[in-house]
């Protein structure tokens, strides 16, 4: 968790856990790692169309700092790496499955917000 302070967590605990999972990326990782298990960075980056690879290392370090995710070096040449949700990830789970429901309902009326968004 890099911006919020102690006194923010106190207060509201719906900014502290999109201080975690917010972004462009972070749940879009979560996402992925959370449908489809371990993958490895290569993976993740196909999976996730516009990310570019500085993005998608920065994304994943910042997971694994706020312990969301573990990553597992293998000593291996060349190096592999995976990445898989922490048990802490996991419990998200619920959170990622409301947030593909409410997408899946009400994907017509955000096309048309995104659409008004791309007129102004």
């Amino acid at each position: 968790m890099k911006h919020a302070t102690l006194r923010q967590v106190h207060i509201c605990p719906v900014e502290t856990g999109l201080e975690l999972i917010g972004g462009r990326w972070k749940a879009r990782i979560l996402w992925k790692l959370y449908d489809h298990g371990t993958m490895r960075f290569g993976e993740l980056r196909r999976g996730l169309p516009g990310i570019t690879e500085k993005m998608l290392a920065q994304q994943l370090k910042e997971l694994e700092h706020d312990q969301l995710i573990i990553r597992t070096q293998y000593p291996e040449m060349p190096p592999r790496v995976e990445y898989a949700l922490s048990a802490f990830g996991r419990s998200l789970a619920p959170v990622l499955e409301a947030l593909k429901a409410w997408g899946v309902e009400n994907q017509a009326q955000i096309r048309q917000a995104i659409q008004r968004e791309a007129l102004v």
